[in-house]
C-alpha cells in the first residue's frame, strides 16, 4: 500500500510541474503581445488576460512549492488555473497571432 501512495504522490508532483510549465508559457506569451492585437482580435484586453494568466501562474507556483514540501496532490485550484492558461493558449493566442502586424504584405501563405 505504501508503494501505491508513493507512486501517486510522484504522479501528482509531475502533473503539478506540467501544469506550471503551461501556466508559465501562457503568461510569458501574453506579456510579450501588443495590447492592440487583443482588441483587434476581439479577445478582451491584455490586462484581463495578464491578470488571468498571472493568477494561474501564482496558483501553480504555490501549488508546486506545496507539493515539494510533501503537501497535497493535484487540487481543484490547480485544475482551474491550468484550464485558464489552456484557454488562453488554445483560443486567444491563435487569434492574437493572426492580427499581429508582420510589417509587410503577407497573404495567408506568406509574403506576396
Amino acid at each position: 500500500m505504501l508503494i501505491v501512495y508513493s507512486i501517486q504522490s510522484y504522479l501528482y508532483l509531475v502533473l503539478g510541474f506540467v501544469a506550471l510549465a503551461i501556466e508559465v508559457w501562457a503568461f510569458t506569451d501574453c506579456a510579450r503581445r501588443k495590447s492592440a492585437s487583443f482588441e483587434a482580435a476581439s479577445k478582451r484586453t491584455k490586462g484581463f488576460w495578464l491578470a488571468l494568466t498571472g493568477g494561474a501562474l501564482l496558483v501553480g507556483l504555490l501549488s508546486a512549492l506545496g507539493g515539494l514540501g510533501g503537501g497535497g496532490g493535484f487540487n481543484l485550484f490547480q485544475l482551474v488555473a491550468v484550464v485558464a492558461a489552456s484557454v488562453y493558449l488554445a483560443d486567444v493566442k491563435p487569434a492574437v497571432s493572426e492580427t499581429a502586424g508582420r510589417g509587410g504584405n503577407y497573404g495567408p501563405y506568406g509574403p506576396w
